[in-house]
């Protein structure tokens, strides 16, 4: 079994209120928490407009299958979050 913690911390310039925030993020929590292999959450920068940090945890068979769906995140939250990933961390455990 092979677990990675992903980070991403995405900046979201402009943004005025938590729903305006909620509505940038497209629906992140959505579209990876149904993935069997993912469990995704909002972890910090909870109570600021204008950032977002989320944790993903990605569990696999090989840690090619994990490095995959780790990239397939990342690439799909720079091209459908309306804000600037600033810091992406991967950490295998």
């Amino acid at each position: 079994m092979h677990i990675t913690i992903l980070t991403l911390t995405i900046a979201l310039p402009g943004c005025r209120s938590l729903k305006e925030k909620r509505q940038r993020m497209g629906g992140l929590h959505e579209r990876f928490g149904r993935h069997p292999a993912v469990a995704v959450c909002e972890s910090g920068d909870l109570d600021r407009h204008d950032a977002s940090e989320w944790t993903f945890v990605v569990v696999g068979a090989t840690s090619r299958a994990v490095e995959s769906l780790c990239s397939e995140i990342e690439e799909k939250c720079l091209h459908t979050v309306d804000g600037r990933v600033m810091e992406v961390r991967r950490e295998r455990l």
